[in-house]
Parts: C-alpha cells; structure tokens; sequence
C-alpha cells in the first residue's frame, strides 16, 4: 500500500488521471454515447404500415427537414426567441448584478444572492403554471398568451443563471478601476463601455451559453403558455409521443446541438471562452 502512495504521489498526472476516470466516463456513456445513439437513429426510417423501425441508413430526414418550409419557420422561431430571452435576461439582470456586487453591502449582497437562488428552488412546472394563470384571458397580463408568454416565461425561468455569472464576473472587477476611471473624468457610460463591459464580457457569455442553450431545447413552458406555438422541442416531443417517428425526432433534435455548436464557435471568435 505504501509503495502504491509513494508511486501516486511521485505521478501527479496518474492521480488526476484516476480522478477523473469515473466522471469522465460517465460523460462518455450517458452524454456523448446518448449523443451518438442520437445521431445514429437519425438516419433510419419508420415503416408507415407497421410502425417498425428501420435502420436502413437513409438521409430522408435530414431532407424532409430542410425542404419543409415549416420545420425551417420553427428553427428560425425558436433561434428568435432563445436570443429574445437572452437579451431579455442580460438587459434585467446586468444592472441587478452590478448593485450586487459594488453598491450592495456584504449582509446585503448575502440576501439577494439568496433572493435569486430562491426560485430555483421551485418547480418548473409550478412556475409556468403561475404565468399561465397571469397570462391568460383574464390574467393579469392577458394580453401576452402566445409566443410572447413563451418568450417572458423562458426570461424569467432562466434569469438567475444571467444574473450569477455576471455577478460572478462584476464581483471579480476591481473596484479601483472604476474609481481610476471617474478620476480621469471619464463619465458613467464611458466607464461602463470601455471599463466594465469589456472585463465583464466573459461573464455575460457564460450567462448567456445558460439561457440560449435552455431557451432552445424547452418545450414545456411553450405547451403552458404557448397556444399554438411550435418550437424546436415541441416537434421533437411530438414525434416521439404522438407520431412515433423516433428517427425523425432524432433528427430534428440534432437541430439545437448544431446552433449550439455554431454559437459557442461565433463566440470563441471573440476570446471569451479562453477568459472564463
């Protein structure tokens, strides 16, 4: 046992290699081998006279969703609405953040960290359900049932996962910058778009990786408060239930992961994920 530690002890890459074997193979076997069985079921077909599945390698999925004008209205409609409730939540929670972190006291800055972790701790079903109620005929905000409740119930949803990384990153922001800055005689907005926002940027990318990729794949919120709303996770729910058509579902689910794909690269670009 002893010449085991020793020799762990003298290896450092072997201890972080049996470290992280077990979680990373589980992201191997639930994660990306889910991913793969995805894709692979993807090419098949279903027989339309029994139901069965055929796993003749085909691309009449891919096809079928790329010369059906409507499954490309619902990917441009739920891509619309992931950066809807993305801007949403960067425009509400930026300024929340910032007065948690420089302008809150620590007692203070304790509370509304709470405050915001505290509707996580509901049910998702709970919460839509009391949107539904509000945005409902003869809600409170009756007027917004449709896609429009869709957007400001995915907003509200997925709001603390904005707020928590760009507080994250504004609590990391030296205070004395921004005194700097104010010294020079550079005024608020100056201050904020050549001080702040550029060491924060990260920060609202991280934010914002969280409430794209969430807003993309929901289709729970859209079934409560949509009406008749499509949205990429509905067709692929409805696939799977009602029609049964697993190779389709398969297929359009790809969808999202190729956004996602795209988006993470359109942001790499720009040097924020290298500074998270």
């Amino acid at each position: 046992m002893s010449r085991v530690a020793a020799f762990l002890h003298r290896r450092a890459g072997v201890r972080l290699a049996l470290l992280l074997s077990a979680p990373l193979a589980w992201l191997g076997l639930a994660y990306l081998g889910a991913l793969a069985a995805l894709f692979v079921t993807a090419f098949h077909s279903v027989d339309t006279f029994t139901g069965t599945l055929n796993r003749t390698f085909t691309w009449a999925n891919f096809l079928d969703l790329a010369t059906g004008e409507v499954y490309r209205t619902i990917v441009l409609r739920s891509v619309g609405v992931a950066l809807a409730v993305t801007a949403i939540d960067l425009v509400v929670a930026f300024p929340m953040a910032f007065a948690m972190a420089k302008l809150a006291g620590p007692r203070t800055r304790r509370w509304l960290v709470i405050a915001v972790l505290t509707p996580l701790w509901a049910s998702y079903l709970v919460k839509a359900y009391a949107w539904r109620v509000m945005l409902s005929s003869g809600g409170l905000l009756g007027w917004g049932f449709g896609l429009t409740a869709t957007v400001l119930t995915l907003a509200y949803l997925w709001l603390p996962y904005m707020i928590l990384p760009v507080y994250a990153g504004l609590e990391r922001l030296p205070g004395s910058l921004l005194e700097a800055a104010g010294d020079l005689g550079a005024r608020s907005w100056q201050v904020f778009r050549t001080v702040v926002w550029p060491l924060t940027f990260p920060a609202v990318i991280a934010g914002s990786i969280f409430t794209f990729s969430l807003s993309l794949g929901d289709y729970i919120a859209v079934k409560i408060v949509g009406g008749r709303s499509q949205l990429i996770g509905n067709v692929v729910y409805d696939n799977i239930g009602a029609a049964g058509d697993l190779p389709f579902a398969a297929a359009v689910a790809t969808v999202p992961v190729v956004v996602m794909l795209g988006y993470l690269a359109a942001v790499r670009r720009t040097g924020a994920l290298e500074s998270l």
